[in-house]
């Protein structure tokens, strides 16, 4: 079952931010920040750095928001020291830092209401409406992302679950098994010592390559040629050990690659199948929301924009379509433009056309 993590923050995506980061208009400073994709730093808008390309780019309300979605603070402008000019803004950005002076101790509602001294209704409903998510939520990703770092720089899993607040490793397991997309030791060595068992059949897509770890389904992809499909599992897990083989995960992928076969012949109207990936929340949330498109129908990239409470993110939405691993189990073969148009398909836009065609149970074109 698609597990679906619920920490993602607020993107902002006005064109007046881009305005004002290309013209370094340091009266800004404060009211937003800017995150660059291909280098994963953070920027207030006055920056005096080269400026990136549009499409590199994306926009958060305060710096602990782009932190959230694993951003770094420029060394340069150092976007964090900006005052706040809103002081919805500012009071949410005493309630992050309050949190993550208490990662030891998990603060409560009710120990963040007093210490910042607004009542436990008016925080809540403030730091959603600014963050996108909830204090708890906040506080549990600061200390899953405190954990990740540690150790990526060389503690133990045990030392760097009990730094980052874990009272257990119970605790830490079970919310890293949907959010890592691995388990913490696993992720430690980089996702070497993933074990990846493969398969490939024909379909009246091509060729359909699924394959899968013990703990559930990591790829389903389509194209023309076996080597093709290979190719592109070794180069999407260069670390792992790749297979067509073995004793404990080949009854299940068999079944698995059946429901897949199934559905692209038209005989099954939804896939349920167990899932290991690695994803952002973001990916997570639209990607449950592409599930709940019923077979045979399609919704606009807008209307799994604001489906998910993220108007403004139809771009981001887009990016999280393109970035599916999962050919048919997510299917976001069903999501088109609002001019009903294709858009964009990552196995190609002649796939999408048939795969529509089947769904709607006749020929023609889409």
């Amino acid at each position: 079952m698609l597990q679906a993590t619920t920490t993602v923050p607020n993107v902002m995506d006005n064109p007046e931010l881009w305005n004002a980061v290309l013209l370094r208009d340091a009266s800004r400073d404060g009211s937003f920040v800017f995150a660059v994709r291909s280098t994963g730093i953070y920027c207030r808008p006055s920056c005096p750095a080269r400026r990136p390309r549009r499409e590199q780019v994306s926009f958060f309300q305060i710096p602990e928001a782009a932190e959230q979605a694993g951003f770094r603070a420029c060394r340069r402008c150092h976007p964090r020291r900006a005052e706040a000019n809103n002081p919805r803004v500012e009071l949410v950005r005493r309630i992050c830092h309050a949190i993550d002076e208490h990662k030891e101790d998990p603060v409560t509602l009710k120990t963040l209401s007093a210490e910042v001294r607004v009542s436990a209704h008016h925080l809540q409903r403030t730091f959603k409406d600014v963050m996108g998510i909830t204090p708890r939520q906040y506080a549990e990703s600061r200390r899953l992302m405190q954990f990740k770092a540690n150790v990526k720089n060389g503690a133990s899993v045990t030392d760097a679950l009990y730094d980052a607040g874990y009272g257990s490793s119970r605790g830490l397991y079970e919310s890293s098994s949907k959010k890592l997309g691995m388990t913490p030791a696993t992720y430690g060595k980089g996702g070497r010592g993933m074990r990846i068992i493969y398969t490939i059949a024909n379909c009246p897509l091509g060729k359909v390559l699924v394959a899968a770890t013990e703990r559930g389904v990591c790829s389903v992809t389509l194209g023309d040629s076996d080597s093709q499909l290979i190719t592109a599992l070794f180069a999407e897990y260069p670390n792992a050990s790749i297979d067509s083989k073995d004793t404990l995960i080949s009854p299940s992928l068999n079944v698995w690659l059946n429901e897949v076969l199934d559905q692209i012949d038209g005989q099954s109207k939804r896939i349920e199948l167990p899932i290991d990936l690695q994803a952002t929340a973001f990916q997570w949330r639209v990607w449950e929301e592409l599930r709940r498109i019923s077979f045979g129908s399609t919704k606009s990239y807008q209307q799994i924009a604001q489906a998910i409470g993220k108007p403004s993110a139809v771009r981001a939405v887009a990016r999280a379509c393109a970035s599916n691993r999962l050919a048919l189990v997510i299917p976001c073969h069903r999501v088109i433009r609002e001019n009903k148009s294709l858009g964009g398909y990552r196995w190609g836009l002649e796939r999408k056309k048939r795969i529509l065609r089947i769904e709607r149970g006749k020929d023609g074109t889409v």
